[in-house]
């Protein structure tokens, strides 16, 4: 009933930038926390960083000053802006949303995935 569709990943040299989008449909109510995470070969899932509906964020440490997170609420879409990409931010990146669903208001707010983007960065 919902989808969450991403893109803008690709593979980009060290120091290069990268705009990852998502962009959420369906039957939606509303929409509370977004967020981008990654998971990088054998290692488990992380937070990337995380936007409110009111748009308070947060990063990860090794982020903080490297990558924007912002979201256009009328869009239902939320933004990952990588500038200075280095060779340990490779990984696959999901956006994640919590949404109210339209049609089954009663269960309250619902997780949404990404099929993920490859984000690859040379040295």
């Amino acid at each position: 009933q919902v989808q969450l569709v991403e893109s803008g990943g690709g593979l980009v040299q060290a120091g290069g930038s990268l705009r990852l989008s998502c962009a959420a449909s369906g039957s939606i109510y509303s929409i509370n926390a977004m967020g981008w995470y990654r998971q990088a070969p054998g290692k488990q899932r992380e937070l990337v960083a995380g936007i409110t509906s009111g748009g308070s964020t947060k990063y990860a440490d090794s982020v903080k000053g490297r990558f924007t997170i912002s979201r256009d609420n009328a869009k239902n879409t939320v933004y990952l802006q990588m500038n200075s990409l280095k060779p340990e931010d490779t990984a696959v990146y999901y956006c994640n949303a919590d949404v109210a669903v339209a049609s089954m208001p009663q269960i309250g707010l619902v997780a949404y995935w990404g099929q993920g983007t490859q984000v690859t960065v040379s040295s």
